[in-house]
């Protein structure tokens, strides 16, 4: 892989080639991929979905959407640290017009959009779209579907959907939001399909990025960006965009050390646990008089914070400028932060929020009900797109379909599509939307 072809600010559509040199440097185009993310629909469900929480009532626990913004700014600064070494390490590059910020900007947008794809209630949330498919009412199914088809649906992923929002035509509107290359080769985490699972240990083949109705448009940008195909022609899978890595570090850095102050400051994790696990991430670099001036808990745990997030930061760059030609030849086959120097340390923290937040009593509660909710949507809507399919809707079926929004009312002829675009619907709803009209559809509230 080369840094020109991963850099490249082609769009879905473009007939001419875009060159750096070319760009205007008020409204860079990667930039422009920030403020399409941004002002999309999709972004903006993000702020009443669950990060650590489902339905959490307080003001301080993370959403979706701020995590998301954080991830952003966090990406952002590692890809300028990057790009500065880029640049210099290639000045060609230089010459073509490119600058340390590009690297900045392009890893903040597809960090901003990176779980905008993901469903209501969590990581559970997939898992239950998934299971209705595996276990539930979906399984009738089956023998209609080829078998990576099946496997889109019983493995339902939040990574492949979010390139679908990103990316899939609808309405006369090509290409989606029609985001560079560039921005959407760093968003794609894991550039394979569904099947073979896991067919190596590397990094890249832990999950799936992109669904079935997806495949040609994920083979071409792969090709634009000159990726390297790992899939031996057996099956579609590429190694990462090298940025891809930068932007898993960000959201790496922010789960482990934002989701951890965030159970602190919901109760669940005792403050003498939290100031020992973080002053372990800072001893190198803290400022111990200024951390013993500090008068009050919540002070003290906002400073390690910020100064476990600078360290991170800089152990993420070092490790990627070290293994930058690894990189790019497809052979770093981990994630930046799985061997660094603060290793032991992470693990002890995701251990400690393993155990006392994300398996909490208030979770676990939440995540339950968020299995009924998706399992009784799920029902309820595809049964009225394959009842209409069949010129058999009946009147509850009408007035299901009139709940869809305008890009779904047009039913399609493939079932494996039908079904698909059900999922990403609900997909796209926000706790909050999905249990309200779970209510109302289950007659529960009628207000």
């Amino acid at each position: 892989m080369n840094w020109e072809k991963l850099l490249s600010l082609k769009r879905f559509g473009d007939k001419q080639k875009r060159n750096r040199i070319d760009q205007d440097e008020s409204r860079l185009g990667f930039e422009v991929d920030f403020d399409r993310i941004i002002f999309s629909d999709s972004f903006r469900s993000l702020q009443d979905k669950t990060q650590v929480v489902p339905l959490s009532q307080t003001d301080f626990v993370h959403t979706r959407l701020t995590h998301s913004l954080e991830v952003s700014v966090v990406a952002r600064s590692l890809g300028r640290i990057i790009g500065k070494h880029v640049i210099e390490k290639y000045p060609e590059l230089g010459v073509k017009g490119y600058h340390p910020n590009d690297f900045g900007a392009i890893v903040a947008a597809a960090a901003l959009s990176h779980d905008i794809g993901n469903p209501p209630f969590g990581h559970s949330g997939e898992k239950s779209i998934g299971e209705y498919f595996l276990s539930g009412n979906g399984k009738k199914f089956k023998k209609q579907l080829n078998e990576k088809q099946w496997q889109d649906l019983i493995d339902f992923e939040g990574n492949a959907n979010g390139f679908k929002i990103l990316t899939e035509s609808a309405n006369n509107i090509k290409g989606g939001l029609r985001l560079s290359y560039a921005t959407l080769g760093a968003f794609i985490k894991y550039p394979k399909e569904s099947l073979p699972k896991r067919p190596s240990r590397h990094i890249a083949d832990k999950k799936y990025g992109v669904f079935q109705s997806d495949l040609s448009f994920f083979k071409e940008l792969a090709d634009e960006l000159g990726l390297n195909q790992t899939g031996n022609g057996k099956y579609t899978a590429y190694s990462r965009h090298p940025l891809a890595f930068i932007v898993e570090a960000a959201d790496d850095i922010c789960y482990t050390i934002i989701d951890f102050e965030d159970g602190i400051n919901l109760g669940l994790i005792s403050e003498d646990y939290a100031l020992e696990y973080l002053i372990n991430l800072v001893r190198d670099t803290i400022n111990t008089k200024k951390y013993n001036s500090l008068q009050n808990t919540q002070d003290r745990i906002s400073y390690l914070r910020a100064l476990a997030i600078g360290n991170l930061i800089q152990e993420a760059a070092r490790i990627f400028i070290k293994n930058e030609e690894k990189i790019l030849s497809g052979e770093f086959s981990h994630s930046l932060l799985e061997k660094c120097k603060y290793e032991a340390q992470i693990n002890d923290i995701i251990k400690l929020s393993v155990d006392k937040i994300y398996q909490s009593k208030e979770v676990i509660e939440k995540e339950i009900a968020g299995y009924q909710v998706i399992s009784d949507l799920l029902d309820v809507f595809i049964s009225a797109v394959n009842h209409t399919h069949e010129n058999r809707a009946s009147n509850f079926d009408n007035l299901i379909l009139m709940l869809l929004p305008d890009r779904y009312k047009q039913i399609n002829e493939d079932l494996y599509k039908r079904l698909l675009g059900i999922c990403n619907l609900i997909a796209n709803f926000s706790d909050g939307y999905a249990i309200l009209l779970h209510k109302k559809i289950k007659g529960i509230d009628l207000g």
